[in-house]
């Protein structure tokens, strides 16, 4: 996969009428509250297999999901598998540009999230995400084909991550600030 070239149109689908990150609230942007979250897709090698990973932004409570492949039936209906088993526990999600994530509308309608997109080519915009990816690829990295990675390694690996103690929490984990708040 090459650079993007300047002044080029995009090569993968572009989205009209989604919302921009700028629109999100700033209790949202300061991590004001429970229940506002960032999803990106992690891709392996060798085998269209994936894994959603989504991470709230005040705790860094973080989910992972196997998919099948990279599309946006296969993100959507794990996205509401998680959001059907969380309910109320999401407000907003923020996502990359990827066509993945296009049919952000029937997760809005089914249950009334808000969900944001950041500016393409701008990942810091989504730091947390960002940042939990590079904790994933600790376990699972780069060039690894993720076909015999399963569903129950994925739910150990966001075990992991927690349980494990987080100095912006004072050393309290991710899952001890969510459970508190919710």
């Amino acid at each position: 996969m090459g650079r993007k070239r300047y002044r080029s149109r995009p090569a993968r689908g572009v989205l009209l009428g989604k919302r921009h990150i700028s629109e999100r609230p700033e209790v949202v942007q300061s991590r004001g509250h429970i229940g506002d979250w960032e999803a990106d897709t992690v891709i392996g090698t060798g085998s269209s297999h994936c894994l959603l990973t989504m991470v709230e932004r005040r705790s860094g409570f973080t989910l992972i999901r196997k998919l099948e492949a990279r599309t946006m039936t296969e993100a959507t209906k794990a996205a509401g598998q998680i959001m059907a088993r969380m309910r109320g526990k999401f407000r907003t999600i923020t996502f990359d540009n990827g066509t993945e994530f296009h049919d952000y509308e029937a997760l809005e309608r089914q249950f009334g999230v808000t969900c944001y997109f950041a500016t393409p080519y701008h990942s810091w915009e989504r730091g947390t995400n960002e940042n939990l990816n590079g904790l994933v690829r600790q376990y699972l990295p780069k060039g690894l084909c993720l076909r015999r990675i399963s569903q129950t390694q994925c739910g150990q690996i966001a075990k992991q991550l927690n349980d494990w103690p987080r100095k912006r929490h004072n050393s309290r984990t991710p899952r001890a600030v969510f459970a508190r708040s919710c």
